[in-house]
């Protein structure tokens, strides 16, 4: 009896000081490398990586391409585009917003694991996919103002994806005296019915959900209201949201972490509303909004904003609207 009290105090200090060793060792990221775009290239907002052997990773540009790495003595190759009136000759390299209509903005990738399908949410041709060669983008939903982000729920298939606003468009977020609104919307695509529904509007700002491994819930960042939500899936709250967290800064795109039921939130300080200085950092929580770390990349996006933190092996990849490479970070 002695020996049956004594193991589970064990165990659980046991767990306590790998958790706590784990965090402060080995999840400090401490090195920094780039994966430089093409020369002219520039908004690598998205990342993702497809398969067992993670290839990519697949980013999306200004331009409205999708780029897919393809090691260093490559580099960026193309791999889709999202608008089907898109010429390389009047689209390649540009950073008009005002061509965005023409060429396509897309913004977050999420990849079906079964099948290889791409989908992606872009800011003008709304929600799309491509199949495992790329090429033109199919597109399945539209009619929006301003998608931002999407997750395929890795058991059931359902695509969630997330619309900023039902007034303005991304171009309008640059123009002197813009002001958002509290319009966006919370979303899902079934791909066997091809139906779209409103899971959630009147939302501060858009960013991108992620569906939790088991398929139970959805968090949902509100980049202006500074805050992530909890939209249950299942059980006697399903179809409910929660407040998960308040942030302290603006939470853009939401990605799963590593390890099991926890998630990186890329987050800007001093985006909206506007500050002289902005502050980009990762900050990774669990399922139950607890912070668990905060990684700061200000140094090497100096007063620059974040849209993006995917963890992939052990590393962090860290995407920008206002860079020309995406930020690799290590330990």
């Amino acid at each position: 009896m002695a020996t049956s009290r004594v193991q589970p105090s064990m165990l659980s200090i046991c767990v306590a000081f790998l958790c706590v060793f784990g965090n402060l060792v080995s999840g400090q990221f401490t090195r920094f490398n780039k994966l430089i775009l093409p020369r002219g290239v520039t908004g690598p907002e998205s990342a993702a990586f497809r398969g067992l052997t993670a290839e990519g990773p697949f980013t999306t540009v200004t331009d409205g391409r999708i780029m897919k790495w393809q090691g260093p003595n490559i580099g960026f190759v193309d791999f889709a585009y999202t608008s089907p009136a898109r010429t390389k000759q009047f689209c390649d390299g540009t950073t008009d917003p005002d061509k965005g209509p023409i060429c396509g903005r897309p913004l977050a990738l999420s990849f079906q694991p079964t099948t290889g399908l791409l989908y992606i949410t872009d800011a003008y041709m709304g929600l799309l996919v491509v199949g495992p060669n790329g090429g033109l983008a199919t597109q399945l939903a539209g009619g929006f103002k301003f998608p931002t982000g999407v997750d395929v729920d890795m058991l059931t298939g359902l695509v969630y994806f997330s619309d900023a606003s039902l007034t303005y468009e991304i171009r309008n977020t640059t123009q002197p005296g813009f002001k958002s609104d509290s319009t966006g919307r919370f979303l899902r695509y079934n791909p066997l019915t091809r139906q779209v529904s409103v899971l959630l509007s009147g939302l501060s700002g858009g960013g991108g959900p992620a569906v939790s491994p088991d398929s139970t819930f959805v968090l949902v960042p509100e980049l202006t209201g500074m805050r992530v939500l909890k939209y249950w899936l299942v059980g006697i709250r399903a179809n409910t949201a929660q407040l998960l967290v308040n942030i302290d800064g603006n939470p853009n795109k939401i990605k799963r972490a590593e390890r099991r039921g926890e998630f990186w939130v890329a987050v800007s300080n001093g985006q909206i509303p506007p500050r002289p200085t902005i502050t980009p950092r990762g900050v990774r929580i669990n399922s139950n909004g607890v912070v668990l770390q905060t990684v700061p990349f200000d140094r090497e996006f100096v007063n620059k904003t974040i849209s993006l933190v995917q963890e992939q092996s052990g590393r962090l990849y860290v995407g920008s609207r206002f860079t020309d490479f995406i930020g690799v970070y290590s330990n």
